[in-house]
């Protein structure tokens, strides 16, 4: 292997030459378009299917994809076979896990070294899923899921994470990155929930935009995706690439919006939906990523498959009768680059197609010509990619603390009772603390999925000497004040019976339960119930029999029904998946250390079967007496307490009548209750009183962070377009209708009318 690699340098000098010399040409007199159009004129039919493959590493590396041999090294016939002879444009992923960086640098390598010394010389564009941080760069920092940064409600925490996610990824040799997910989180049962921002389009928006924003304007040239082109999240059955069937109104209200907004942030590339939609899988539908996305929305930058989803087409969806069919279909459809990503079968398929003249090579072009323009952008053709210097790589003290910030803005306090007339948090006092529960001491469930495995339940990856709940706890109030119990998932009643017998010994104060879901992501955490698991409320019933206050603190991506154990927990916390810094934090909001300030970015339903999310219609309130009363979350959409009450008053705008044109200013006074400084959300709400579609009851049309000192009346001002109050229309269009509507800011709401004539 070594005689190899040594060969294949020598000749990647000599290209590498050519291609500097050529690059510095283009650059000296012609702009970006010239140099890919020249690159392109030069490329035969073979460098241009290639171009358009993308193989995961796992099919590049010694042993089977899915059982590598350890450690893991590339594979010099694969190599040749793939990047020499098919000419293989894109690598994806890990081989099964991370790796360090000197690994990763070993692969990156290893595999431009190999492009170079193909006929084009064209570099290899590697792309990652980091999600959370450097999820496959060993001891990378690590923060929230995406649920948790939308629970912060914050932009710049988002912009932060995404710059600072760039940065890490970059320094290993990767500039491309399969993020953000702007699909909604609208039914809790979907399992990659927790990979969304939340249920509201401009929530989603907001954030999406903001992390497109950190990526790609980071200081290092790297490309975000976009995932999942489009409605990927709300199919019928709740299961992960099932049907979704959804009207092309419904399609343009809620789930294109969040797209829109990020293309015209200039996002480079996105991913498709690997579900249909009425029928039809997306990967499939020309209608959709052709006249929608690239007519209709102007997207110009790289459309990539997500894996395997053109074998699928007749594999799985069956509207193809082999991978011949089912590749021109996908191309018909507009794909640039299939997420192959085992085989070499898509480019020979798509090889034969070209040259029988089933695919014209113009197509192909178009195709190509993206994938080459991403590359030329990402800077690839001037460092024939290879990655930066180990020496620079950076260090984990410039990320900790946006990790750190992130997590603690993002809990959310649910609950907190008095039942002996103080707040049960922060915990005060010096007795003891009693910790149990299925998450309480597990790494693996504060990163969830796409950490270290694709999966992230292995514990071999967990980073090193990032603490548990049970350990950070620990740290903040004392190892000797801090007693625990480890249970497993899987936990019986005769384990609870031995925590309840362990509390009764120690006479805690306090007891804090660890409960939620451990990692899963995709097929793998499909489920047929949102009730929380049994054994868990077992166990809040037994420890809640013992008449000592019962915290419990929600490790998990999406919202479990819990209404019947609810009465049973004194002070409740979501910590959602908050990463690495997670346990520290939730210490911190248990000790009084932190202010809570997260905010639910859904609504998290009371009932197994009642998915309900806040922007509904009127006629889904109705109860079975025929009352207004049937929607009756367990917490609703924008719902989080904290240790300062702020209460809501004043509410007004600058007018009362607005013309089509016109931007209505709104002003609410906020006054906090509480003795201590806090960051509170201002939401803003729009009602539609009568519309030609049914309205919504609530639609979100703005938000702020603000921060308002101890005691403090801080009044705030927001502006909302008039042009921002319409929806999709009969005809499909958007469109703002005059009339009445009324503007929502807490429990404050007031009415103004629009009209067509401007004022």
């Amino acid at each position: 292997m070594n005689h190899w690699f040594l060969h294949q340098v020598s000749i990647a000098s000599c290209m590498l030459l050519l291609i500097g010399c050529a690059d510095k040409q283009v650059s000296s007199g012609n702009d970006q378009d010239a140099f890919v159009d020249s690159l392109l004129s030069t490329l035969s039919i073979e460098d241009k299917v290639g171009e358009m493959t993308q193989l995961t590493l796992g099919a590049i590396a010694i042993g089977e994809p899915y059982d590598l041999q350890e450690p893991q090294h590339l594979d010099s016939v694969k190599v040749q076979n793939a990047l020499v002879k098919y000419r293989v444009g894109s690598i994806l992923n890990c081989g099964n896990h991370e790796h360090a960086p000197e690994k990763w640098h070993e692969f990156i390598t290893g595999i431009q070294t190999a492009a170079a010394a193909k006929s084009s010389g064209i570099p290899v564009l590697y792309g990652v899923d980091a999600i959370h941080g450097p999820t496959y760069t060993e001891n990378g920092v690590l923060g929230p899921q995406q649920i948790g940064l939308g629970a912060t409600w914050d932009v710049e925490i988002a912009r932060l994470a995404a710059k600072n996610t760039a940065e890490q990824v970059h320094a290993v040799g990767i500039h491309w990155n399969f993020s953000p997910v702007l699909d909604l989180a609208r039914d809790p049962r979907w399992p990659r929930f927790w990979e969304t921002f939340g249920e509201d389009p401009y929530l989603v928006s907001a954030m999406g935009t903001a992390m497109v924003d950190g990526y790609q304007n980071s200081g290092v040239p790297f490309a975000a995706t976009l995932k999942h082109f489009f409605g990927y999240g709300f199919s019928l059955s709740g299961k992960d690439r099932t049907p979704a069937w959804i009207p092309e109104r419904q399609l343009r209200e809620y789930f294109l919006p969040p797209f829109k907004a990020a293309i015209d942030a200039g996002a480079m590339s996105i991913m498709v939906n690997s579900g249909e939609i009425n029928g039809v899988p997306v990967h499939s539908s020309k209608a959709l990523l052709t006249d929608l996305l690239r007519d209709e929305l102007g997207f110009e930058g790289l459309l990539v498959t997500d894996w395997e989803d053109v074998k699928y087409l007749f594999t799985r969806h069956m509207v193809a009768e082999d991978y011949k069919e089912a590749t021109k279909m996908a191309i018909d459809a507009g794909i640039d680059m299939a997420m192959v990503p085992l085989d070499l079968e898509f480019t020979q398929s798509l090889l034969e197609l070209v040259q029988e003249g089933s695919i014209s090579e113009e197509r192909i072009n178009q195709s190509v010509r993206r994938i080459l323009m991403m590359k030329k952008k990402l800077g690839l053709f001037e460092t024939k990619g290879f990655p930066p210097s180990l020496a620079a790589y950076p260090g984990k003290e410039n990320y900790a603390g946006a990790a750190a910030n992130a997590a603690l803005e993002s809990l959310t306090l649910l609950k907190n009772d008095s039942p002996e007339g103080q707040p049960v948090l922060p915990i005060s006092g010096a007795g003891k603390l009693f910790v149990s529960g299925p998450t309480s001491n597990s790494l693996n469930a504060l990163n969830g999925g796409w950490t270290g495995t694709w999966q992230g339940t292995d514990t071999a990856f967990n980073t090193k000497g990032q603490p548990t709940m049970v350990e950070a706890m620990q740290m903040r109030f004392g190892s000797e004040r801090v007693k625990h119990m480890d249970l497993g998932m899987e936990f019986t009643g005769d384990e609870i019976q031995r925590v309840v017998r362990s509390i009764q010994r120690q006479q805690p104060s306090h007891i804090v339960l660890g409960l939620g879901e451990m990692p899963y992501t995709e097929i793998v955490g499909n489920i047929d119930d949102i009730a929380l698991f049994e054994n868990q409320k077992d166990l809040v019933r037994a420890v809640h029999a013992l008449g000592i206050p019962v915290v419990g603190v929600f490790i998990e991506g999406r919202p479990r029904a819990f209404d019947d154990i609810e009465p049973l927990l004194d002070a409740i916390v979501m910590a959602y998946i908050p990463g690495d810094y997670g346990a520290d934090a939730i210490a911190q909001v248990l000790d009084g250390s932190h202010n809570p300030s997260g905010r639910l970015p859904f609504t998290w339903p009371r009932h197994t079967s009642a998915h309900l999310t806040y922007d509904h219609k009127h006629t889904e309130r109705i109860h079975s007496d025929f009352s207004m009363i049937g929607f009756n979350p367990q917490y609703p959409f924008g719902f989080g307490l904290s240790y300062s009450p702020v209460e809501f008053s004043g509410l007004k705008t600058d007018r009362s009548d607005y013309g089509m044109d016109d931007v209505i200013e709104i002003t609410v006074n906020l006054t906090n209750g509480g003795n201590r400084s806090t960051n509170e959300l201002v939401a803003v709400f729009s009602q539609d009183k009568v519309a030609s579609i049914t309205p919504s009851v609530d639609r979100l049309r703005h938000f702020q962070r603000v921060t308002i000192g101890a005691g403090e009346t801080k009044a705030v001002t927001a502006k909302i377009a008039v042009a921002e109050l319409g929806f999709i229309n009969r005809d499909n269009v958007y469109a703002v209708e005059p009339g009445a509507f009324g503007i929502r800011v807490g429990n404050q709401v007031v009415d103004v009318a629009v009209t067509m004539k401007n004022k």
